[in-house]
C-alpha cells in the first residue's frame, strides 16, 4: 500500500509509539549515578559479608534517624537528636549478638531512656513540655528506622540449609530492585487511577501492580535459585516485600506532608535524602527477615 505521494509509509509512521503518561519526576542522570554508588557499596558488604553489613546498615540508620530528627526540630519538635541517634546504634549492634531478641531489648531500653529522659529535660523544678506528644514522636522514630533497620542487618545473619548471609541480603536486594523497576516502569508508563491521593498523589495503582509483577517473580526466582527454597515462598516474599515497601512509601509521604518538605535532604543527589531511599526497603526487610525464618520453620530450605 503506498502513499499519495507513491511512497510506501514508513513503519514509525504506521505504527503508533507508546508515550509515558507521566514524568519520571527526577533526575535520571544524578539518580543512576547516585544508583550505581549504593549498588556497588551493597556488593562489597555482600562479598565481605554480616562484618560489612551491619556497618553499613548501621549507617545509614544513623544518618535517616540525623535526617528525620533534624526535620522535626526544625518543626518544633523538642528531640533529643544525639540521644536517639546513639539509642538507635545500641538497637541495631544489639541485634548482632542476640538477634531478634537484643533489637527488641534494645528497643525496650531505648523507649524507657527516652521516657525517662523527657519527663526531665528541663530539670526536675519544671513540667515537662509536650511530653505526651514529643515523647510519643521519639518512640515512632525508634521504630520506624533503627528497630525496622536491625531486622534488616539480621537478614544477613541468616543461616538455614548452610546457605550464607550473604545470598539472603542478594534476594532481599533483588526484590527491592525488582519491585522499584516495576513500578517506576509501570507508573511512568501506564501510571493513570492514584493509589492514595491525599498522601501521594504520584503513587498509582498501576506502579503497584507493575512492583507486584516484578517482586513476585524476582522473588520466586531468587529463593529457588539462589537459596534452594520454595517457588512459594519467593512468590509470597515477593508480595509481602512489595506490599510493606509501599506502605513504607506512604508513610514518609505522609510524614512529609505534614512537615511541609518535599524530601528529607539533599545528600543523596537524584534521591533526595537516606530516608527517601529507606522509607520502603526497611519495612520491607522486616517482612523479609519474618518470612523466610517462618518458612524455614515450616519448609526448611535444602542444604
Amino acid at each position: 500500500m503506498t502513499s499519495p505521494s507513491g511512497q510506501a509509509p514508513r513503519a514509525s509512521q504506521s505504527i503508533k509509539r507508546i508515550k509515558p503518561k507521566n514524568s519520571a519526576g527526577r533526575n535520571l542522570r544524578e539518580a543512576i549515578t547516585t544508583g550505581v554508588v549504593l549498588g556497588a557499596l551493597v556488593i562489597v558488604a555482600l562479598i565481605i559479608g554480616p562484618w560489612a553489613w551491619y556497618p553499613l546498615v548501621a549507617t545509614a540508620v544513623g544518618l535517616g534517624m540525623w535526617e528525620v530528627l533534624t526535620r522535626l526540630r526544625e518543626a518544633g519538635y523538642a528531640q533529643p537528636r544525639t540521644l536517639l541517634v546513639i539509642l538507635g546504634q545500641v538497637i541495631v549492634w544489639a541485634s548482632l549478638p542476640y538477634n531478634s531478641g537484643g533489637a527488641l531489648g534494645g528497643f525496650a531500653f531505648a523507649v524507657l531512656v527516652l521516657m525517662y529522659y523527657r519527663l526531665f529535660h528541663r530539670g526536675k523544678d519544671k513540667t515537662p513540655a509536650n511530653y505526651l506528644r514529643d515523647t510519643s514522636v521519639g518512640i515512632f522514630v525508634l521504630v520506624w528506622i533503627p528497630l525496622f533497620g536491625a531486622f534488616a542487618a539480621m537478614i544477613s545473619t541468616i543461616d538455614e540449609g548452610g546457605q550464607p548471609g550473604s545470598l539472603f541480603i542478594l534476594t532481599f536486594m533483588l526484590c527491592v530492585v525488582a519491585s522499584d523497576i516495576g513500578g517506576y516502569v509501570a507508573g511512568v508508563m501506564f501510571g493513570t487511577h492514584p493509589m492514595a491521593p491525599a498522601v501521594s498523589p504520584n503513587k498509582s495503582w498501576e506502579g503497584f501492580a507493575g512492583s507486584i509483577l516484578f517482586g513476585a517473580i524476582a522473588g520466586a526466582l531468587s529463593v529457588s535459585l539462589l537459596i534452594s527454597g520454595p517457588w512459594w515462598v519467593g512468590l509470597a516474599l515477593g508480595v509481602a516485600l512489595v506490599i510493606c515497601a509501599t506502605m513504607g512509601d506512604l508513610v514518609e509521604s505522609q510524614f512529609k506532608r505534614e512537615l511541609g518538605i518535599k524530601d528529607m535532604s539533599a545528600l543523596l543527589p537524584g534521591h533526595g535524602g537516606i530516608m527517601d531511599r529507606l522509607d520502603g526497603m526497611l519495612p520491607a526487610a522486616s517482612a523479609t527477615y519474618i518470612l523466610l525464618n517462618a518458612a524455614a520453620l515450616l519448609s526448611p530450605f535444602s542444604a
